[in-house]
């Protein structure tokens, strides 16, 4: 077997394949004698066709299933070993081949390459770095959600704004009396602060246990079909049908009182004896954010250092034709059209594709099983913060993070953002970063088109 490779221009080449009887000649015997074992044919015993009948009748499907299969391997192998920078997949050209008559066989295909290019950073490469401030606000916000994980709950007499309400609700007439055959709920359970009707909200300031009240849930709701139906206890289709005026008897009244900032507190939330004070343990709330925030200015510098970047390389060489030819086969359902439409963004996202490799190679990033271990981890620590759980146990950290890499696809996304966070922090080191403080805010908004 003969493979050669002739470049057309920078970008482009043919591979041609050449194949002779004996490259393919010993598998084809061995299908065949394979097949005959299987095969059952009228006349014949299972495995004792002649072979020259299977031969006859299948001779030609299987040699071409072999000569396909040891084409695939070789032409594999080749780029490989040879380093082939090619872009997608080969492109059959027309090839005459005639199978029942031919022996030896000569197969073309066109390869896309990759551009040629050179990309470097260093100190006097400037990019933005968004320091993420952490506002007094958020960590009281964070510090009241621990609090309430401790919080009692008392029984009061008079309403304030963010209790919960207890009672009989009861649908009214248009003349303001229990309507018959009615809704009735009897417990129903409210918390008016989160009504979207200020008028209907204010109904219930310091309203006492056992007064009787009217208001109308669908206004103070917001016509929501979910809330309505969950409190009337009705199906959804059917709360068209009650949005008239309710009564409602309070029986009780329930308020959440925070629980204290304390050393118990402090150790169900950072673990034992990592703070002896208020003070300390707030500081250690702020800190567990901004490290949660350091994660999104890193995702952000590494948006930036690819427009630098791109910039930088200038537009690259494509071969045009070819890579629409290889994006129509990968989209073949989607046709021309999709093609046409999306090719120059397809090339935007593969530049960045080559620019990031060579990143990576350059500054030799490996991703071996205990980065995607610790990754699958910081991936649960954070969902895990995100509820307010900063000192999660590492025996849960663990079996979260071992059922995440049970799936092939979370597998992927763990090495891609591996990648990611050791080539940010390498390139952190190399360029002059024009550091910014921003608000969480400001920061989002970097976000919104």
């Amino acid at each position: 077997m003969n493979i050669s490779l002739q470049n057309v221009d920078k970008v482009s080449a043919v591979l041609t394949v050449q194949i002779e009887k004996a490259d393919y000649q010993e598998k084809v015997e061995k299908a065949l004698k394979t097949l005959r074992q299987r095969v059952n044919m009228p006349g014949f015993r299972k495995g004792m066709v002649p072979m020259s009948l299977v031969k006859k009748q299948f001779g030609t499907s299987v040699l071409v299933e072999e000569v396909d299969k040891l084409m695939q391997e070789k032409v594999n192998e080749y780029i490989r070993e040879n380093k082939v920078n090619m872009l997608g997949t080969p492109l059959p050209k027309e090839n005459a081949v005639d199978f029942t008559t031919e022996e030896n066989f000569e197969f073309s295909f066109d390869i896309a390459l990759a551009p040629e290019f050179n990309v470097e950073l260093s100190a006097n490469d400037t990019v933005d770095y968004f320091d993420i401030t952490v506002a007094d606000e958020m960590v009281e916000q964070q510090v009241k959600m621990y609090a309430q994980r401790n919080a009692k709950y008392d029984k009061v007499d008079e309403y304030q704004d963010g209790d919960m309400l207890k009672g009989l609700l009861a649908e009214l007439d248009e003349n303001g009396n229990t309507k018959e055959g009615g809704v009735q709920v009897e417990g129903a359970v409210m918390m008016p602060k989160y009504m979207k009707n200020d008028d209907q909200k204010a109904i219930f300031n310091g309203v006492k246990t056992n007064t009787v009240l009217v208001f109308n849930p669908a206004t103070a709701f917001d016509n929501n079909e979910a809330e309505l139906a969950s409190l009337l206890k009705v199906q959804k289709e059917d709360v068209e049908n009650h949005k008239g005026n309710f009564s409602f008897q309070v029986e009780e009244i329930t308020r959440m009182i925070p629980g204290d900032l304390n050393q118990e507190l402090f150790d169900s939330v950072l673990g034992e004896g990592k703070a002896h004070s208020e003070e300390e343990f707030r500081a250690q709330v702020k800190e567990a954010i901004a490290k949660q925030f350091e994660a999104d200015s890193d995702y952000k510098f590494l948006i930036d250092v690819r427009t630098y970047l791109t910039n930088k390389v200038g537009k690259l060489e494509f071969a045009d034709e070819l890579m629409k030819r290889i994006m129509l086969e990968n989209n073949k359902e989607k046709g021309e059209e999709f093609v046409a439409e999306h090719y120059e963004k397809s090339l935007e996202e593969l530049t960045w594709h080559l620019i990031k490799e060579k990143l990576v190679a350059a500054n030799e990033i490996k991703v071996e099983q205990a980065d995607i271990n610790e990754m699958a981890k910081e991936a649960t620590r954070a969902q895990f913060a995100q509820y307010g759980m900063i000192n999660v146990p590492d025996e849960l950290l663990d079996n979260y993070a071992k059922e995440m890499l049970k799936k092939r696809e979370s597998v992927e996304a763990l090495v891609n953002r591996t990648i990611e966070a050791k080539l940010a922090e390498a390139l952190k080191a190399q360029v002059t970063l024009n550091r910014k403080e921003v608000s969480a805010e400001e920061f989002n908004k970097m976000f919104q088109d």
